[in-house]
């Protein structure tokens, strides 16, 4: 199935993007989108996301929707809306979520990972992806730039987009790969039929907040599943994984004497799973060359803003921009290359910083709880820059004042 603008992608720029996730889809699906000659390539045996739910906010979602993925977004998600609240962990409520821009547009939906990645995948041709290719090596030329997988195949592009995630193989050729920093916290996570929570407040946002805890619900599938997500402190060095078994009774354990309604939710939980959270300081360079990183590659975040799938939409958006009517030239390709990441970094490191932040609020790490309340409410201005970014406008603009000074393509 095809949404959105059509191509052929047969234009002068070839882009071979590696990572067949949500930012590498939506890397793919934007480049496609202004005509250019993309291809991906992904390591697992077929593209696929695990079952848990991710929040896409306006900031990505005006994006989707202009690459023409509103429908197929409406078709799966569950609209987030009115009603979304912070409490603390005895059900005190603390301020209402934003759920909208600063217009009022209500552009928030809980979506199932797989939902997502499946309308990405749908919108794109099927014969541009090819999975079971794993990146074991890179090497570039004035020429061009060469990739080689697992498999013994080769990929020649002008232009190699690392999307590849948070233990990317391309960052290396990059900078220095960055060191894991573990946040202390695992996370537990889990779906829920709806059904099964018939006194679950719909189309909302709901988040609890206690001593080094916190827990976080949200529905996903056009609201037929109730996703949680439960942040627990930990000193074991967990594995960055999405799907490592856990054990409801120890999940259950950590949140007694908790709100009725979030032990209540946790007493219909059979089977969880558990991710250690980590995150990695600002890299010092994204670009080399004929190669740029994206998405955790680029930034790896901390879930507490949300914004990890979001950031690498926007990143798909901006490198749209700057890679639009670019030649094959080298030169030409690494000053728009380093447009992009010009325009990026400053705004990934922020959010960064943010979600580091948003978890020690959420975490209650206090000694005045009142003031950590009053951080809550008042970081409606934060969520509203947040929000309101047009990371494809910001893009084009900040590509017109570098043409107008005698840089970028």
């Amino acid at each position: 199935m095809q949404n959105g603008p059509q191509h052929t992608g047969t234009g002068d720029l070839r882009v071979a993007v590696i990572g067949g996730g949500i930012g590498g889809m939506a890397a793919a699906g934007a480049l496609l989108a202004r005509g250019l000659d993309v291809e991906v390539y992904e390591q697992a045996p077929k593209l696929a996301e695990v079952g848990a739910g991710v929040l896409i906010t306006p900031n990505s979602l005006r994006f989707l929707e202009r690459i023409g993925l509103g429908p197929a977004l409406a078709e799966v998600g569950a609209r987030i809306s009115d009603g979304s609240t912070y409490y603390r962990a005895d059900g005190s409520v603390v301020a209402p979520i934003l759920t909208s821009d600063s217009q009022g547009w209500n552009g928030m939906y809980g979506m199932h990972r797989a939902d997502l990645l499946d309308a990405l995948v749908e919108s794109f041709p099927a014969q541009r992806i090819h999975a079971d290719y794993r990146c074991v090596g890179f090497t570039q030329d004035e020429s061009g730039a060469h990739v080689e997988f697992a498999n013994g195949e080769r990929a020649h592009a002008d232009v190699v987009i690392g999307a590849d995630g948070i233990n990317s193989t391309l960052q290396r050729y990059v900078v220095e790969p960055s060191t894991p920093v573990n946040s202390g916290s695992i996370a537990y996570r889990g779906l829920i039929p709806a059904q099964r929570l018939p006194e679950w407040k719909q189309a909302a946002s709901q988040l609890w907040m206690g001593d080094r805890k916190h827990f976080l619900v949200y529905p996903v599938r056009r609201g037929e599943l109730i996703n949680y997500v439960a942040f627990v402190p930990s000193t074991r060095e967990l594995a960055e994984s999405w799907s490592a078994p856990g054990d409801p009774d120890e999940l259950r354990r950590s949140f007694e004497g908790w709100d009725p309604v979030v032990t209540g939710l946790l007493e219909r939980v059979e089977t969880t799973h558990w991710w250690g959270l980590y995150d990695r300081e600002p890299l010092t360079e994204w670009t080399s060359g004929r190669l740029a990183l994206l998405g955790d590659a680029a930034h790896p975040m901390l879930p507490h803003l949300g914004q990890g799938a979001n950031q690498s939409i926007e990143d798909a958006a901006a490198l749209g921009v700057f890679l639009d009517g670019c030649g094959p030239a080298h030169a030409d390709i690494v000053d728009a290359l380093a447009g992009y990441a010009q325009v990026r970094r400053p705004r990934t490191g922020e959010v960064q910083a943010g979600a580091r932040a948003n978890g020690r609020r959420y975490d209650s790490e206090y000694p005045d709880l009142t003031t950590r309340d009053s951080e809550i409410v008042d970081s409606v201005t934060f969520r509203r820059w947040l929000y309101d970014f047009d990371a494809e406008a910001v893009a084009a603009a900040a590509r017109e004042r570098l043409q107008s000074s005698g840089i970028g393509s």
